[in-house]
């Protein structure tokens, strides 16, 4: 019966559709293992590849005829284990308490009057409409998006970050001289405890670049930004000239003048800043670029607040938001999964066949595979 055996396929295929409002995974691009044997308890192997270092100079890697090389010593490639441990994760949650779980509950009635206009339609998104349950979708990947967004904060705690490693930048490139949520710094004025294109964001690509984070396939690092931070960002006359035409970043040789992030005409995507998909599929934000970074804009990045000094504010420390703006570059985080993956599941408790109550479920594990690869930035609301 439809009820039993399809629904959940239906509305659990939806899960894996991608929605432009989240974007933390696709522009992530996690590192995936998925063991299908492997259940809540048990690990799923993630590795993570070092480079060697130094390359040397040309003349140390010259070899002369009578030299032997095959006695030589011999060099294993630089590979640490990642043991990420799976673990059992639902929705929705109570909405009194969000660490408590929660059903999804659909009248029995409602749906088979969504099947029968689903059969007569086939109009799958007049079905999930009919029904409410694009509230349990949006559950999911708003859920998953910001466990994305936290595995990037996580680099935070190794420390300030430099040209050696990752970890957290504050405007000026200050060091945190407090714990917890008090920084211990002190700003003179409000402009300058705002990141700035000018000297911050040249930083923060220079320490990157300095110790050896690599790009991604397009040559470019990303950038996942909170959209005070994106207004902070446009106050800059350069950078919001820049992010009115998101796109590609490709010059068409036909129009060398044109906006070099405009895209429409190398046939990238329907619109600008927006890559295609096959009918049906949603059409996801592809970003700008700008100064070696592409760009991406989120709204479902966690609000934090620190404490501080701003000098023409407020002589005396007081908690200021702090907007953010995570650089990473690829094979960053990634992803143990077991079991089918995300699914839905009925609950066989339907009280007496009234209702059809469900929930999302996923056997997985996340974990920060490279924090050097990641600076996670702030600009302070004041």
């Amino acid at each position: 019966m439809f009820l039993d055996n399809d629904f959940p396929k239906i509305l659990g295929a939806e899960l894996y559709r991608p929605h432009p409002a989240y974007i933390c995974e696709m522009a992530v691009e996690p590192v995936v293992v998925h063991d299908f044997t492997s259940q809540p308890g048990q690990t799923v192997q993630l590795d993570r590849y070092k480079f060697w270092g130094s390359p040397g100079t040309k003349d140390s890697r010259e070899r002369i005829s009578d030299q032997t090389i095959g006695t030589a010593n011999s060099r294993n490639i630089t590979k640490e284990k990642v043991l990420v441990v799976l673990k059992e994760y639902t929705g929705p949650a109570d909405p009194a308490d969000p660490t408590q779980p929660s059903t999804f509950k659909i009248a029995r009635e409602t749906l088979i009057t969504a099947q029968r206009l689903l059969l007569d339609t086939g109009n799958l998104n007049m079905f999930h409409q009919s029904i409410g349950s694009l509230t349990l979708l949006d559950d999911y990947r708003r859920w998953r998006d910001r466990v994305f967004a936290n595995e990037l904060l996580k680099a935070e705690a190794n420390g300030k970050s430099d040209s050696t490693k990752g970890g957290y930048y504050l405007p000026d490139g200050k060091a945190k001289g407090g714990s917890g949520g008090t920084l211990g710094v002190t700003y003179a004025t409000a402009a300058e405890s705002k990141f700035d294109i000018t000297t911050d964001l040249l930083t923060v690509v220079k320490d990157m670049r300095k110790r050896n984070t690599p790009t991604f396939s397009d040559g470019y690092y990303r950038c996942i930004v909170d959209p005070t931070a994106m207004m902070h960002l446009r106050a800059n006359s350069d950078f919001r000239e820049i992010a009115r035409y998101p796109g590609q970043g490709m010059i068409d040789p036909m129009n060398p003048a044109l906006a070099p992030n405009a895209n429409a005409f190398l046939g990238m995507g329907p619109a600008y800043g927006q890559a295609g998909f096959v009918a049906g599929q949603p059409v996801m934000p592809s970003g700008f670029l700008f100064e070696g970074v592409r760009w991406f804009e989120s709204t479902n990045l966690p609000e934090t607040t620190y404490n501080l000094i701003i000098t023409d504010k407020n002589a005396s420390a007081a908690d200021y938001t702090a907007a953010q703006l995570i650089f990473f570059g690829p094979q960053a985080v990634g992803v143990g999964v077991g079991g089918n993956n995300a699914q839905i599941l009925l609950n066989n408790n339907d009280d007496f066949s009234r209702f059809i109550i469900m929930i999302w479920s996923l056997f997985a594990g996340f974990e920060v595979l490279n924090s050097d690869f990641i600076t996670t930035a702030y600009s302070f609301v004041s």
